[in-house]
């Protein structure tokens, strides 16, 4: 079994442990009643977007493990305009406190896109400072990767939504909504 899950912001990419008294957080639990799947990886807190979860070790390791490099489509809301240089910068390569790090793919999108839905709480907007929408691929899924790789190059990431994993895609999914997939 495989289902694509839309993962909202603030959600913990677990199904326990979301739940104390200072600070209460929404886990997977709240959203997927399906016994016995659990995430092919992860979404950071402040992340959003496409979470992969099955029953299936196997296909939870093909999916998650570096080995398979596993192609990740993000969308990326920046404080800054990429410059040539950054861009050719985050293509070629960055070093992070882990190894080098760089996008298979990046484009430059020319407004948010139409099909993104509003966050909440939304993004906050420095008056003098403009942003910009990107696609970056990557082949790796390292901690953090997609903000320490355009916070490397002066461009920090603002809102982050993961759109696809290989083959599986975001594809007009709700947040909070979940179907399933083909393995």
């Amino acid at each position: 079994m495989l289902l694509a899950f839309n993962k909202p912001w603030g959600v913990l990419c677990q199904f326990s442990g979301g739940r104390n008294e200072s600070e209460p957080r929404q886990t997977l639990a709240d959203f997927i009643a399906v016994p016995g799947v659990y995430p092919a990886g992860r979404l950071d807190l402040d992340s959003e977007g496409l979470l992969l979860l099955t029953d299936d070790g196997k296909l939870q390791h093909r999916i998650a493990d570096p080995e398979y490099r596993s192609q990740k489509k993000y969308l990326a809301q920046l404080e800054g305009i990429p410059s040539a240089s950054q861009v050719q910068r985050l293509c070629r390569g960055v070093m992070l406190k882990d190894g080098m790090a760089h996008a298979v793919q990046f484009e430059l999108l020319a407004r948010k896109p139409a099909y993104l839905w509003s966050r909440n709480p939304p993004i906050r907007q420095r008056r003098k400072i403009p942003v910009s929408w990107v696609e970056i691929t990557l082949s790796e899924g390292r901690n953090r990767q997609v903000r320490r790789m355009t916070a490397a190059v002066g461009l920090p990431t603002l809102r982050l939504v993961r759109l696809s994993i290989g083959d599986w895609k975001l594809d007009g999914l709700e947040p909070g909504k979940w179907r399933m997939e083909q393995p």
